[in-house]
């Protein structure tokens, strides 16, 4: 029974180095997907639960609050052309106020629901 620092390897090339308990990734770790996604962070009974950075391949991250494996609470998104949404998530969507980011830098206030904007809260014109 794994407790406490270890790592693990899988046959499709997923590794894990952290904390376990009892038999769990449990606590404060790193994933790799086979695939190259990333995460490092907060684990609870095999799921990411806690502060977190996530990372594909493409160049698109998320930085921030996971509950039971989804974006849940403050983050920050980012895209690799520049593009940024940092604000509140729910279910792993876009849910609350944020702030938008273009990717030439200009900066929106906004409303989302279910990972869909509903409106600017800003009082600027959209372009």
């Amino acid at each position: 029974m794994k407790s406490g620092m270890g790592h693990f390897h899988w046959a499709d090339g997923s590794a894990y180095e952290g904390e376990f308990l009892n038999n769990d990734i449990h606590g404060v770790g790193v994933y790799h997907w086979g695939d190259g996604r990333r995460f490092e962070g907060q684990w609870i009974t095999n799921r990411m639960h806690g502060q977190g950075l996530f990372t594909w391949t493409d160049g698109r991250s998320y930085d921030g609050n996971y509950a039971n494996d989804q974006k849940e609470g403050h983050g920050a998104f980012r895209w690799p052309d520049g593009r940024r949404y940092e604000g509140q998530w729910k279910n792993g969507k876009q849910h609350g106020t944020g702030m938008y980011t273009t990717a030439q830098g200009e900066k929106r206030m906004g409303e989302w629901e279910e990972g869909k904007r509903l409106q600017w809260t800003d009082g600027l014109t959209a372009p």
